[in-house]
């Protein structure tokens, strides 16, 4: 789950006024301690050009790097990136596209028996896998759709393509046109709910992903009522303490 909001770095804040002329401040170093970590793949994957592609954007600028430049320092042709990614842009938008995929496979296969919105908080959460260590990589990704004129112009179609995933599911539960007023509700409130949940917790960077969205989530399911919402943040205090614990 993306945002189009300013991100942090370990070491300082970035806004929007932070990048100019489509050139990010942060290094290379956090995406190749995310390599090091998740582990190089044998021969080349599409995780290794990722990463490879993400470390020559934030080291020379997305615009100053060439699909030529990304695919010669990993050994391969531009057939074999095209193989991966439609595009350069593709490189930071592929995971957030496949989780949109992921969210239509899980709505498409839930039962008729589970509410609306208990199905769609199932399939967000089951979409997405981010713990703490992977803020770093995110903020990075973050910064550089944000920040680049010519990625910034291409998150409104991403963000539709995740609202529709969920307003089409909505459709077929409400028994309207997936393009009615209704459905478009449901689609639209449950990627801000979303959003929220994801901003702070790429700010915070203390618990896995799935615990802020379904907090979120389950407090949209009720209208946000208090209760749900005092229980939903005591849970995820408890969590993120019991984590700090050990």
């Amino acid at each position: 789950m993306l945002t189009g909001k300013a991100v942090l770095t370990g070491k300082a804040v970035l806004t929007g006024k932070a990048v100019l002329t489509g050139k990010a401040v942060l290094t290379g170093k956090a995406v190749d301690v995310a390599g090091s970590r998740r582990g190089r793949p044998p021969g080349t994957s599409r995780r290794e050009l990722e990463l490879i592609a993400l470390r020559l954007f934030t080291d020379q600028g997305f615009d100053s790097t060439t699909i030529e430049q990304i695919a010669a320092e990993a050994g391969v042709s531009k057939r074999t990136f095209f193989r991966y990614f439609s595009s350069k842009a593709g490189v930071l938008w592929s995971a957030f596209d496949s989780e949109v995929d992921t969210i239509r496979a899980a709505l498409a296969e839930v039962p008729a028996t589970v509410p609306m919105m208990d199905a769609i908080r199932r399939a967000v959460v089951t979409a997405n896998h981010y713990g703490p260590r992977d803020v770093p990589e995110l903020r990075i990704r973050m910064n550089l759709i944000s920040c680049v004129p010519a990625l910034q112009s291409s998150t409104a179609v991403h963000y539709d393509a995740w609202e529709r995933a969920i307003s089409d599911f909505a459709a077929t539960r409400i028994g309207q046109p997936a393009s009615s007023h209704y459905p478009l509700a449901v689609g639209r409130a449950t990627l801000a709910a979303c959003r929220a949940a994801y901003d702070r917790w790429s700010a915070r960077a203390d618990a896995d992903l799935t615990f802020y969205l379904d907090a979120a989530l389950a407090a949209l399911a009720t209208g946000f009522d208090p209760a749900v919402v005092r229980a939903s943040a005591q849970a995820l205090n408890e969590h993120v303490s019991a984590r700090a614990a050990r």
